[in-house]
């Protein structure tokens, strides 16, 4: 299929024609510092759209090649295939210059960058466009978003499905076709820069082990340590660091590496030394043990408490900073949280049928449909897609295939959306119709999935529990915006325990760490736009009883400027959301509370937060007990 198609405004065919590499790998597992690529394929496209070149090889990986039923790749079957060393230089020619593209782009590309690095040179992309990512801008009517699927809704054969050569063919049509859509509705296509690899910031390092114990608080003076108190050092020990940083681990303490009003004990020969921990430490009235007395009293350390044998602690905190939880599928009665440790201010063709044709409920009549908002003031752009939901609607943020009608607010005219809008004969109406809508039945759509539960600020669902081989699949949480000029927009993530505490600064998951060391919890940059945080749930250990997914914006502007953050929550990144919400209610902030991922009992549940404050993503993180140097 050549991109010198009539669907193609020719003016604009610059916007989508690159010179394109194409690239599948099948790998020995999911962790790239760990695991190997078993074979790789590469697949050249012109920007015309035709193929140019393609490359496939097998790769012998010194190691055990993993699931087998899942790739067919055996032990027998590699023996005598290439190193990667051996095969780099050609990939390498094939990648230069080019833009990488594939199903999960990051996926493929940090294996790629492992692969390379191990072979002592550097991965030569500048940038990748994830396919994944652009359906998701395309929102085309799937039950979800899988390779298999997207070939099924294009139109393209698929032989042999994990096969790495096929899957690059299958994937360089889904491709071309996704383009093709994305031209029509003239989406801007989501590509990432690419940092380098070898970067010493993305360097994995040794998880610390989470401790088994419930903090039981402070000591009493005099009185003995308990397993499970968080104990941070400062300054010089005459005993090296790392060895009593050991012996406080083995007895059973949780060492943090800094100190807040949850801190049971600081370390320090020097407690008037002036240092960060020392002063906060003077300030939260935390006890300062010399190390003479914290030796001694680790002979001693009485019994904690496991966090497994104590169901009462996935109880929630009650707190009247937040408006109450709103329970859905099924019905629960939950308390009001607290949405943040820290302080500060409350946040203030034509088109695609959609995916759900069953009859609106009574006082729903939007149901199943998704309106965009264009136009009209901060305030009265969040009331009208406040009033979408009301009515059982999804409020959109982008234009998409998905769209089912538009609500035009004073200048929403003039959007530059509105040429494609008009061309695509998208429903549009004035910000009257919202007071009692008027709809048409939508075509019956087969192949589509239910409509997702759309969640107001507040609200909370179950998540499935994980049975059989979904339990390795991670729950994603994706935030998306409409495209910024004038900052970029950071997501985050904070792995907690019961006192809204990270155990360790490794616990703190964003640009610079995008992942912990367990690899339980991932950051997923998917474009300019877009950003996914993964989490392995059934891997946390039970320390973690939640983990807060955040937003910051790295420039002047703050959400009020920025507009809505849209919120999707589904099991993997190409599954049918199963939850989404529109946040929109920010003003002056700068850093946004998203989501939330807790346990409640033997359940996990996402709630949808909206909870914004002014300070920047420093203040944000040290109030999760992050140490972050001013």
């Amino acid at each position: 299929m050549s991109l010198l198609s009539p669907a193609f405004d020719a003016s604009g065919l610059r916007d989508y024609a690159h010179d394109w590499a194409v690239v599948d790998v099948e790998t020995s597992g999911l962790v790239a510092r760990r695991d190997r690529v078993l074979s790789l394929a590469v697949v050249i496209l012109g920007p015309d759209g035709e193929q140019t070149d393609e490359f496939s090889t097998l790769l012998d990986p010194g190691c055990d090649p993993g699931p087998v039923h899942v790739h067919g790749l055996t032990a027998e079957r590699l023996r005598g295939a290439p190193a990667f060393d051996q095969v780099a230089p050609r990939i390498a020619a094939m990648l230069r210059d080019r833009v990488l593209v594939a199903h999960n782009a990051q996926f493929d590309y940090d294996f790629l960058a492992h692969e390379f690095a191990r072979a002592g040179t550097a991965l030569p992309v500048a940038r990748r466009l994830c396919t994944l990512a652009l359906n998701r801008r395309v929102d085309p009517p799937t039950e979800d978003l899988r390779l298999g699927t997207l070939a099924a809704h294009y139109g393209v054969p698929q032989v042999r499905a994990h096969d790495a050569l096929d899957d690059t063919r299958v994937l360089s049509s889904v491709l071309r076709a996704s383009l093709h859509e994305a031209a029509r509705l003239e989406l801007p296509l989501p590509f990432v820069s690419c940092p380098p690899r070898q970067d010493p910031r993305f360097a994995p390092r040794t998880p610390k082990t989470p401790c088994a114990y419930r903090n039981p608080g402070r000591p009493e003076p005099g009185g003995p340590l308990v397993q499970g108190m968080k104990v941070a050092i400062t300054g010089e020990t005459l005993t090296p660091r790392a060895e009593l940083e050991r012996q406080a681990v083995e007895a059973g303490l949780n060492v943090v590496g800094s100190v807040s009003r949850h801190t049971s004990a600081l370390v320090s020969n020097d407690a008037s030394s002036g240092s960060g921990k020392a002063r906060r430490a003077l300030a939260e009235g935390v006890p300062v043990l010399d190390e003479t007395t914290f030796v001694r009293l680790l002979g001693d350390v009485r019994p904690g408490t496991r966090h497994e044998r104590t169901r009462n602690a996935d109880a929630v905190i009650p707190s009247p900073t937040t408006p109450p939880a709103t329970a859905l599928v099924p019905p629960v009665q939950e308390p009001t949280v607290a949405a943040s440790p820290l302080p500060g201010p409350a946040p203030s063709a034509p088109p695609t049928p959609p995916r759900t044709t069953d009859p609106a409920p009574q006082g729903r009549p939007l149901s199943g449909r998704r309106v965009l908002v264009l136009g009209g003031t901060h305030p009265d752009a969040v009331a009208a897609r406040g009033r979408i939901v009301e009515l059982g609607g999804a409020a959109a943020i982008n234009l998409s295939a998905s769209v089912t009608e538009v609500v035009l607010l004073e200048g929403g005219e003039r959007d530059r959306r509105m040429k494609r809008i008009t061309a695509l004969a998208f429903p549009t109406h004035d910000a009257a119709w919202l007071d009692a809508p008027v709809i048409t039945p939508l075509p019956r759509q087969g192949g589509g999935p239910a409509a997702p539960h759309v969640l107001p600020r507040g609200g909370v669902i179950d998540l499935p529990q994980p049975s059989g081989s979904s339990s390795a699949v991670p729950w994603t949480v994706t935030a998306t915006w409409a495209q910024q000029t004038s900052c970029e927009i950071d997501v985050v993530a904070f792995v907690v325990d019961e006192e809204e505490q990270v155990c360790s600064d490794e616990d703190f998951v964003f640009y610079g760490a995008p992942e912990n060391p367990g690899g339980t919890v991932r950051l997923h940059s998917d474009g300019p736009t877009e950003q996914t945080i993964g989490v392995d749930l059934a891997a946390l250990p039970p320390s973690a009883r939640k983990v807060v997914v955040a937003a910051a914006i790295d420039g002047s502007p703050t959400f009020g400027d920025v507009g809505a953050i849209h919120i999707s929550s589904g099991p993997g990144p190409s599954a049918a959301p199963l939850a989404q919400a529109t946040l929109d209610a920010a003003t002056t902030e700068r850093t946004l509370l998203l989501a939330e991922l807790y346990r409640r009992g033997p359940l996990w549940r996402l709630r949808t937060v909206g909870q914004g404050y002014d300070q920047g993503l420093g203040a944000l993180a040290r109030g999760y007990g992050v140490d972050v140097s001013d």
